[in-house]
């Protein structure tokens, strides 16, 4: 079963909206103007229900098929937001908005959710409902937590829920997916040093040097990695910020530190949390300074259900081939906020390939537009095959 015919035929209308999206970048929970036109269009298509303000500027379209015996109802989501970077990638319709950017697909993903919501209204050929979700707010603002939070799940009953992102370098039009991890949990560390300022030529042993200890502190957080996490687990710790000091003959009395952590299991979660602290108090009292750190909890793992899993990598299948889907993708350690949502209900992460070009987060990012016929056949595809209308 090759891509759907009419979603093809949609192909240059979905280019159309991306490339609309594209040129109007929105950050975070400010994506006004995306969700206007997302509510616009659903509401044009015929959604029997549109829904704004789900999760402070999440959108849900909702529709009903032709019957609706089955009682079952699935949720598949798309972000809409973008993302701080000066984009260079040269394209004719790039960035209009200084300092912003599509530059990890979500232009592309609500494009292909908004094609596979036309044919679904226009066709109507499964027995269920079918909740288009529009998320703001995926990179770094916890939307999908919020649109949860604000009874996503539970207002329209949604029972199994899906999330589709582009990935570079996989074949254009494969598709990839697990069972399990698939995508890192994603935290924040802060650590505050406190030592004793001091002349740093004429009395540094008169001084408890705050810049000493963070910069032991740096090196000695991964060995945490390297001696307390499984090595067949996985574990990333990164300190990407180091403030301190004002002036070049002055020992600054603190030090702040910042990074990520990145873990694909929970129990490696809690252990790296609570080693960080353990390792940064010590190494400061043993210089006579203390350490105070704060550990925040953004994003879980994205852990797929094995069924749902297994159910839309058999969905890929039928579109693309069974030698185009990968359903035992190795994990990632990249994050997503979708995370919430497979908390929350069954489903599962599918990644569909961009072929050759440049990462996600790259101010040359080019989203494939040869994918979108790829993308709104499997969201249509998924919704008539998991609720057949017989």
């Amino acid at each position: 079963m090759p891509i759907v015919n009419r979603v093809a035929a949609l192909s240059d209308e979905m280019a159309t909206w991306r490339h609309d999206f594209h040129e109007n970048p929105e950050l975070l929970y400010e994506v006004h103007r995306t969700a206007g036109i997302v509510a616009d269009k659903l509401r044009e298509f015929g959604c029997d229900e549109v829904v704004t303000g789900i999760g402070r500027t999440g959108v849900v379209g909702v529709i009903r098929g032709r019957k609706s015996a089955s009682g079952k109802t699935i949720g598949l989501r798309a972000d809409m937001d973008a993302l701080p970077i000066v984009e260079t990638s040269g394209v004719p319709y790039a960035s209009k908005v200084p300092g912003k950017m599509h530059a990890c697909g979500h232009d592309g993903h609500t494009a292909m959710l908004l094609g596979a919501a036309k044919y679904l209204t226009e066709t109507r050929n499964f027995d269920g409902t079918a909740v288009m979700i529009f998320q703001p707010a995926e990179e770094g603002g916890g939307g999908g937590k919020a649109m949860v939070e604000d009874g996503l799940m539970t207002r329209w009953n949604i029972q199994e829920v899906y999330g589709m992102h582009n990935m570079p370098n996989l074949p254009e039009g494969h598709f990839a997916t697990t069972p399990g991890p698939m995508l890192a949990s994603s935290d924040n560390i802060q650590i505050t040093v406190r030592g004793k300022g001091g002349h740093a030529g004429a009395g540094p042993h008169k001084s408890v040097d705050s810049v000493l200890i963070g910069s032991q502190i740096v090196g000695a957080l991964q060995s945490i990695v390297a001696r307390n996490v499984d090595p067949l687990k996985s574990a990333v710790i990164s300190i990407t910020q180091f403030h301190s000091g004002t002036a070049f003959n002055i020992i600054p009395e603190v030090a702040e530190l910042a990074g990520t952590v990145r873990t694909l299991d929970p129990e490696v979660r809690d252990l790296v949390e609570r080693r960080i602290g353990e390792v940064a108090d010590s190494i400061a009292r043993a210089y006579g300074g203390s350490a105070e750190t704060k550990y925040t909890r953004m994003y879980p793992v994205t852990m797929n259900h094995a069924r749902e899993a297994g159910l839309a990598a058999d969905v890929a299948r039928d579109i693309v081939g069974a030698d185009r889907v990968n359903d035992k993708f190795i994990p990632m350690m990249g994050a997503e906020d979708f995370s919430f949502m497979l908390e929350a209900r069954p489903g599962a992460m599918v990644l569909v390939g961009m072929g050759d070009g440049n990462e996600c987060h790259h101010p040359a990012y080019v989203f494939n537009d040869n994918i979108l016929g790829h993308g709104a056949s499997f969201w249509a595809r998924l919704v008539e095959t998991r609720m057949p209308a017989g």
